[in-house]
């Protein structure tokens, strides 16, 4: 674990090194995801099968069995135990009702001399949702993309999911069928996202790749991207929590585990300027990394790179804050409210002691698909403003197809385009007529 005090002379050079931590891309393994990419592109179901039971161990008879029909789907959510299928309907349903309020509408205004200009909204045709499979299991990267986009109104929605073995995970197949999932395929990594992107004899292409994945997948959709577009280039999760002391440090130790048990390249971070607090924090740290399920990855992540920051005061809190542009910000404090003037770089903010980050994995309603790596500075959570399109509308009247094709025509002939310039001005009307 990093400790770091603002008051220490090398503070700027210890910070540079924590944030700018980089996982540099490794070209064997650019090398490896273009081949997959490629035989996929070329050689379809036949190299889509060749992998899956290469890296999955999962062999297929025909390209059928790529597809995991609907009845196993419901055979799934029928298995589940009353309270697990009631947290994964219940979760489902917040987080719809958060989205609802995120619907765009098409609109128009029409100007003096009649020309009417305005905007179309219209969902993405399909989607394709990537579900991890490897290290855990995750139904709630099922609702988390696959909901937004059935709020948006798109008409297909394609999940792949790899089955190590042909293990297939209850929960993912439940929550696909309360997700409002079309299609569902047992395949994953590299290949799964050539597959969606170029379309094989059995996975249709989708217009848009979307869900988390490990280096091979965000690779894969880093090429693919032009081709599809994607949601974003997810890099570990990510967590900063600002304390003003108020909160129990075990309640802290655990938020701070929450990220770290995730992968060993996760990062967890604590803020704060009250030294005392921040000493009970790392003794509950260590108390509870002796119990947890996940402790050899979460002691590695922490060990690497979890950090204490010591700050002078609440100033110099939020000025790191929105340098490390986190993906998820806790501020446990006292007045949260008070705070958000002061921050600019979140991917997600929880407000209060009673905040925790893991409600909003899971239940509390907004996307936890955020941006990570510092990319807060820019983006945002996945919504349903990620699976629409906006196309302009422009219908020019006579008098205003006159008027703008004097100016146009200007521009134009300044800009050389001739072309242009005589298009604009064909449609004004010659004096005197």
């Amino acid at each position: 674990m990093n400790r770091l005090d603002t008051r220490n002379p090398d503070f700027a050079q210890q910070f540079h090194a924590l944030h700018d931590w980089d996982a540099n891309l490794d070209p064997q393994i650019e090398e490896r995801v273009r081949e997959i990419v490629a035989a996929v592109r070329d050689r379809g179901d036949a190299a889509l099968r060749e992998y899956t039971e290469r890296f999955d161990g999962l062999h297929t008879d025909s390209s059928a069995d790529l597809e995991i029909p609907r009845s196993h789907w419901e055979q799934a959510l029928d298995g589940l135990e009353p309270g697990q299928r009631t947290a994964l309907e219940k979760a489902a349903q917040r987080i719809r009702s958060y989205h609802e309020y995120q619907r765009s509408a098409s609109w128009t205004f029409t100007e003096a001399d009649g020309t009417v200009l305005g905007q179309r909204i219209l969902p993405l045709s399909r989607v394709g949702i990537y579900v991890p499979g490897g290290k855990a299991a995750y139904p709630s990267s099922v609702l988390m993309n696959s909901i937004p986009a059935h709020v948006a109104g798109v008409q297909e929605i394609i999940m792949t999911v790899p089955t190590p073995q042909g293990q297939v995970n209850p929960w993912v197949l439940a929550a696909a069928a309360i997700a409002g999932v079309d299609r569902v395929f047992c395949v994953g990594g590299a290949q799964a996202v050539a597959a969606l992107a170029y379309g094989t004899e059995s996975v249709p292409a989708v217009d848009k790749i979307v869900g988390p994945g490990n280096i091979y997948v965000a690779t894969a959709k880093r090429m693919v991207f032009g081709r599809v577009g994607i949601d974003m280039i997810a890099g570990p999760s990510e967590i900063l929590v600002i304390s003003d002391g108020s909160a129990p440090a075990e309640w802290l130790a655990w938020d701070l585990l929450s990220q770290a048990e995730h992968d060993e390249l996760a990062q967890s971070i604590l803020i704060s300027w009250d030294d005392a607090h921040i000493e009970s924090v790392l003794t509950a740290v260590d108390t509870a990394l002796a119990v947890l399920d996940r402790a050899p990855i979460a002691r590695k992540s922490w060990a690497d790179r979890g950090a204490v920051i010591r700050v002078r005061d609440r100033a110099e809190a939020c000025a790191i804050a929105d340098r490390i542009a986190p993906e998820h910000l806790e501020l446990a404090v006292a007045d949260p409210e008070d705070w958000l003037a002061d921050i600019h770089n979140a991917g997600a903010i929880f407000m209060g002691i009673h905040s925790c980050e893991a409600l909003g994995d899971y239940v509390a309603g907004p996307n936890h698909v955020l941006p990570t790596g510092g990319s807060a500075r820019f983006s945002s959570a996945l919504g349903v403003y990620d699976f629409i399109k906006r196309s302009s509308l422009i219908h020019a009247s006579p008098a205003g197809a006159a008027h703008l094709g004097r100016i146009a025509e200007g521009l134009a002939r300044g800009e050389g385009l001739t072309a242009h310039a005589r298009s604009a001005a064909c449609r004004i009307p010659k004096t005197g007529s």
